[in-house]
């Protein structure tokens, strides 16, 4: 039979002020703490002043749910955010602490939701895109896990001129199968009351593509002023 980890049989470990809290962050990340170690240390008052702490305890894979719970509900969005694109936490503190964020969005201040863009998990970008603030749009199409296949899939009608101008400024300006989307995206919304857009919008994803692929785009564009300016031969009559 296995025998378990020296760790784990250990009575118990120390906690503060008998040891550093460096030390202390140091246990608390390890795989296989004594049992009860972990509750004991949620415990600890000064554990109130230290949230970022708490947030080792909540996503670790041996905390107990009713802990588990109990802390992230104590979490600022930080360390939620933190929590939720961990992949060494525990998928269930993930999936709680991005439900929390998603409850939290709508009451955050803009500069807070300007820094959750940035690191947003990828079940919140949904929300996040349809922000109506340049800033956090801005923010967000820097996000280091946003790659081209989520993008393109978010570029959908009805496109908001925030959302062109954004995507305009950003890293992905250049890229062709962005630029399709967007095309196709501003000629379906084009038409829709109070869109706010203008044929202007269309202007740089034009020139990200080349003649084949405005002469592609032109085919599925149905708004005959748009079809106009993407088709490279009748932009030319």
């Amino acid at each position: 039979m296995p025998q378990p980890s020296p760790q784990s049989q250990t009575l118990s470990w120390p906690l503060p002020p008998e040891v550093s809290w460096p030390r202390f962050l140091r246990q608390l990340r390890q795989p296989d703490p004594p049992k009860g170690w972990l509750e004991r240390a949620a415990d600890l008052p000064d554990m109130r002043k230290r949230p970022l702490l708490l947030r080792w305890i909540a996503q670790h894979p041996k905390a107990p749910a009713h802990l588990r719970s109990r802390l992230l509900a104590r979490l600022p969005w930080r360390a939620l955010a933190a929590v939720a694109a961990d992949a060494a936490a525990h998928p269930q503190a993930r999936q709680q602490a991005t439900e929390k964020l998603q409850q939290l969005w709508a009451v955050m201040t803009l500069g807070e939701r300007r820094s959750l863009a940035l690191h947003a998990p990828r079940p919140m970008w949904s929300l996040v895109w349809k922000a109506p603030f340049p800033g956090i749009l801005a923010a967000f199409l820097q996000n280091p896990k946003l790659g081209l296949g989520a993008l393109v899939a978010l570029i959908q009608p009805p496109l908001r001129p925030g959302q062109a101008e954004a995507l305009g400024q950003s890293r992905w300006r250049e890229s062709s199968p962005v630029a399709e989307q967007v095309l196709l995206a501003l000629d379906r919304s084009l038409g829709l009351p109070d869109s706010g857009l203008v044929l202007g919008h269309a202007a740089p994803w034009i020139k990200a593509l080349d003649e084949e692929a405005r002469i592609l785009a032109a085919s599925r564009t149905l708004t005959p002023a748009l079809r106009r300016m993407v088709h490279p031969r009748r932009e030319e009559t």
